[in-house]
């Protein structure tokens, strides 16, 4: 069974840092595209970040751009993503996931529609 699990998230002041895990099970992930989304109270879930199995190719939301990094240890079957300059509006849950296509494409969507399986998120609150 598939299984992503987050951990990482936390209470931070504005401009801290921190930095999400998605531990990988039931699959070997090290050849497929994998993603960060956020879904704030009241909003839609949104991508932030994708990265994808070889390169890697890094892709980011324009509002994270500059401030997270997305990587991976495929050792280790591991997503992180790295957050600096954390401001209020990040304030969100975050979740992991892991692209529809399988192994071995090169594409990272930024669509919801994109990834199939997903983890059930980490809470990231930023006090300003």
């Amino acid at each position: 069974q598939v299984q992503l699990v987050e951990s990482g998230g936390g209470l931070v002041q504005a401009g801290g840092s921190l930095r999400l895990s998605c531990a990988a099970s039931g699959r070997t992930f090290s050849t497929w595209t994998m993603g960060w989304f956020r879904q704030a109270p009241g909003k839609e879930r949104e991508f932030v970040a994708a990265i994808t199995w070889s390169g890697p190719s890094t892709y980011y939301a324009d509002s994270v751009k500059g401030r997270f990094t997305i990587s991976r240890d495929n050792a280790k079957n591991t997503v992180y993503l790295q957050m600096n300059s954390l401001k209020p509006e990040d304030t969100a849950v975050y979740y992991c996931a892991a692209d529809r296509r399988g192994g071995g494409s090169w594409y990272a969507g930024k669509m919801i529609s994109d990834y199939a399986y997903w983890g059930q998120g980490t809470q990231v609150t930023v006090s300003s």
